[in-house]
């Protein structure tokens, strides 16, 4: 994983500075491209050698567009790294985008695991404990697992906050078996 960090940050740094003054809209298409590019058959597609880059390029594009509208600069950026071969990068590229963001920003990404699903009422009554807690501000997103049982695990970065059922049982279990 290493390997695929290394080449995908001059691509979020360059990016970064090329796009200081629209870093929201350039983080939307940047998560579009990013959700095609973690694609198996599209890069299974891309690597065929009889597929032209503009096929790529258009493909691509095209599957963007639907979601969100991909200016001159995405188009660009989009050509370069499929001329590069460096497709099955973009998810690293958007998550090391991301993370200059939230670094300029003084914010941090942090995903909330329940057991159930949260409502908006819930999550707002949440973030200002998650961001005391935490010590910054927070872009919470929230992804339903079912295995938790009850209660919520919050990772920020690389901390993280679990006070979920499954996590106090298997907090019993190690303290019964020790």
């Amino acid at each position: 994983m290493a390997e695929l960090a290394t080449i995908a940050r001059p691509y979020a740094d360059a990016l970064f500075k090329a796009q200081a003054s629209d870093l929201a809209g350039t983080s939307a298409w940047l998560d579009e491209l990013a959700a095609v590019g973690s694609n198996a058959q599209l890069l299974q597609f891309a690597d065929n050698p009889k597929v032209t880059d503009e096929q790529v390029f258009d493909l691509v594009s095209a599957v963007v567009q639907k979601a969100v509208a991909l200016p001159e600069a995405g188009k660009n950026f989009l050509r370069l790294v499929i001329e590069n071969r460096r497709l099955s990068v973009l998810p690293v590229v958007a998550q090391q985008f991301r993370a200059l963001v939230n670094a300029q920003s003084g914010t941090a990404d942090a995903v909330v695991y329940s057991a159930f699903a949260l409502d908006a009422a819930a999550l707002k009554e949440l973030e200002p404990t998650l961001e005391k807690r935490f010590g910054r501000k927070l872009n919470v997103s929230v992804q339903q697992d079912d295995s938790l049982i009850g209660g919520i695990r919050v990772v920020v970065g690389d901390e993280v906050l679990d006070t979920s059922v499954k996590a106090r049982l298997e907090q019993m279990k190690a303290a019964l078996t020790a």
